[in-house]
């Protein structure tokens, strides 16, 4: 009972605190750029991932925490110390968190008699947690159990989700949608060949998922095309499915609405085809072309010479019909 006691005092000052929080007005400079980078926009910047520990935790929490730091570097805080916080029965301490750290996403992880080896994911809209998945981990191997090079920070990975359980039911595909927000990275608009280094591999089958990192290595293929191979660099794990807590399909479908500005603008009557040739259309009104003004050019006007040819041509022909008449 002193236990649930203080369990409850602390989130009730955490609740304190984040209203207040949000209450307060910034009184620098320096406080108003900072709110200003934290409200929402038309654009959005990359996704902040945020990961944290409970408090109770094991060694493979903490390295999965570190790892996964490691390689979502710098869309990615870590938090250090423990914190006495539980996610799926109060969000408020996530959610202060989050906002504390100006993220989106976040891994929270710990470790119970119950629930051993223990991991959440999940997201926030609005400043509030929209989903929340929860894994057991087994058979992990850190980033320093595989002796190989390692890929670069910073590189947007390439996500490869395969298996029959993410197609079962909306719940499922939902999960999908939550790990490909998770860990597909920054967006960007172009890609460069030389700039493919990491795969993430998301396998479900057998009631499990099996979560690999793989280095992409280009080698030469005698063509323009280089022969890839896929290098394993950790983290792996096999994660199993626990706990779930979705937000409904009106929350979703808010979460998903985008700004009438951030969408582009249609072109009137220019289309492009399969090729991507861009094509026009032109209307115009019906021309009468007895009144059309031509301008007239000293080019096209005739000469003296050019008369006076004319003008003896046309005195024989004359003379011809003359004689034939006659």
């Amino acid at each position: 009972m002193k236990q649930n006691g203080t369990q409850e005092e602390h989130d009730q000052k955490l609740k304190i605190l984040f209203e207040k929080l949000k209450r307060m007005k910034p009184k620098t400079q320096r406080g108003h750029r900072a709110l200003e980078k934290k409200e929402p926009k038309i654009f959005e910047n990359s996704k902040n991932a945020l990961m944290f520990k409970g408090g109770n935790t094991s060694l493979t929490v903490t390295q999965i925490l570190k790892d996964w730091h490691t390689l979502k570097k710098p869309n990615a805080t870590i938090f250090r110390k423990k914190n006495a916080t539980k996610p799926f029965e109060d969000q408020t301490s996530v959610e202060f968190f989050a906002s504390k750290a100006d993220s989106s996403l976040f891994m929270f992880g710990s470790h119970s008699k119950k629930r051993p080896h223990n991991i959440v994911i999940g997201r926030l809209f609005d400043g509030q947690v929209l989903d929340m998945v929860e894994f057991g981990v087994t058979n992990f191997m850190s980033l320093q159990d595989f002796k190989t090079l390692k890929a670069a920070t910073g590189i947007k990975p390439c996500v490869v989700i395969s298996g029959d359980f993410f197609e079962d039911s909306d719940d499922n595909r939902r999960i999908k949608n939550l790990l490909i927000d998770f860990f597909r990275g920054p967006t960007v608009e172009k890609i460069s060949l030389s700039g493919l280094e990491h795969v993430i591999s998301i396998t479900a089958t057998n009631g499990k998922i099996y979560l690999r990192s793989y280095r992409i290595l280009m080698k030469k293929s005698g063509s323009k095309v280089p022969r890839v191979e896929l290098e394993a660099m950790g983290p792996a794990a096999d994660l199993v499915l626990r706990r779930t807590r979705l937000a409904s399909d009106d929350l979703f479908k808010r979460a998903l609405k985008k700004p009438a500005t951030a969408k582009p603008k249609k072109k009137k009557n220019i289309s492009q085809d399969d090729l991507g040739n861009k094509l026009g259309r032109i209307h115009m009104k019906t021309q009468a072309f007895d009144q059309l003004q031509v301008r007239k050019v000293k080019g096209l006007k005739k000469r003296k010479a050019e008369k006076e040819v004319n003008g003896t041509e046309t005195d024989t022909k004359k003379q011809k019909t003359e004689s034939a008449t006659t």
